[in-house]
């Protein structure tokens, strides 16, 4: 049985190659004119090789660590021809998402606990972090689970309504104290309300205001706090939402916030819609922080969970693990 075949089904499985498309022509088209009229890898087509990694959102440090690698197995190989390129790429990009707690999981689930899983959903405006969360919501509610949404996100015009749209589309329960309340507040009495309400899961927004960072720790903190006042423990989960489509600039996001705040997970958004895809591999290199979710597309289901081999496989077009020499090793 295929890995997608018995992990994703048909569905999921085509929105996540065409979520990845391209970023894939884009990432092969340059290893491609990097490797033109080349029979083995030289000197050369390693400095083509690391433009074609920087130029697609990978990013410095991780590119240099690829490149590295590749040299390394150039001096044990003597000999390594471009045919062997990507499977040596395939499998370098597997082990980087693996070294780097990018764990594979094949559905949306939360731990068992005596009371509710709290989640805090952290990141800039525009990112898609309010439509994220109402997707999560969608694919816990789905599953059985009963879901309440915080609106602690209480400074952005229509941020509020705008969860509580999700809320409804979702089906779910929603809390809110409305325009300008106190975020610290709205998301201990969310906590609160999840509790008593016998609530499997709350999710619970945050302003998307790119403050200094001086500002952002005084204010992801204090709700931090005020979660520990109502439930000893929580929040359980700090997911920060980033936007794919701004390659670098998400990188320089994660930094921002992964300073900030205590993150568990990343939720990637708008990978459809780039061709920085390869900024997956940066932020996952960089941050050591695990990706969580990916969005693939505007619809409710397009939220997924992320599993690294089915994210390699998929920007390498492979369906198989048993494809390829190095596929079957992660």
């Amino acid at each position: 049985m295929s890995f997608f075949k018995k992990f994703f089904n048909k569905e999921k499985e085509e929105d996540l190659q065409k979520g990845l498309e391209k970023t894939k022509t884009n990432f092969f088209s340059k290893i491609s004119k990097a490797v033109a009229g080349k029979n083995k890898v030289d000197e050369e087509v390693l400095d083509e090789l690391e433009a074609a990694l920087i130029s697609s959102d990978v990013g410095l440090e991780t590119t240099v660590k690829i490149i590295d690698r590749l040299e390394a197995r150039v001096a044990e190989d003597k000999y390594l021809g471009t045919d062997q390129l990507n499977d040596f790429l395939y499998e370098e990009i597997s082990t980087i998402l693996e070294e780097n707690k990018t764990v594979d999981v094949q559905d949306f689930d939360i731990p068992e606990r005596d009371g509710p899983h709290i989640i805090l959903v952290v990141g800039v405006n525009g990112t898609g972090k309010t439509t994220s969360i109402g997707k999560l919501a969608y694919q816990l509610h789905k599953k059985g689970r009963k879901v309440v949404l915080g609106a602690a996100d209480t400074f952005r015009a229509a941020a509020v309504d705008q969860l509580m749209i999700w809320s409804e589309r979702v089906g779910c329960q929603f809390y809110t104290k409305g325009m300008n309340a106190d975020p610290a507040a709205v998301a201990y009495e969310t906590t609160k309300y999840a509790i008593d309400t016998g609530a499997d899961v709350a999710i619970i927004d945050t302003a998307g205001r790119l403050h200094t960072k001086v500002n952002l720790m005084r204010e992801l903190s204090k709700i931090h706090r005020s979660i520990q006042k109502a439930y000893p423990g929580a929040p359980h989960e700090v997911l920060l939402v980033l936007d794919a489509t701004t390659g670098q600039n998400a990188i320089e996001q994660a930094k921002h916030f992964s300073e900030a705040a205590e993150l568990t997970g990343l939720i990637l958004t708008k990978l459809d819609g780039t061709a920085k895809g390869g900024v997956v591999l940066g932020i996952s290199d960089q941050f050591k922080i695990p990706i969580k979710y990916i969005g693939v597309g505007e619809g409710m289901e397009h939220l997924q969970v992320f599993n690294r081999q089915a994210f390699v496989m998929s920007l390498f077009g492979k369906t198989d693990l048993t494809e390829g020499k190095t596929g079957d090793k992660h």
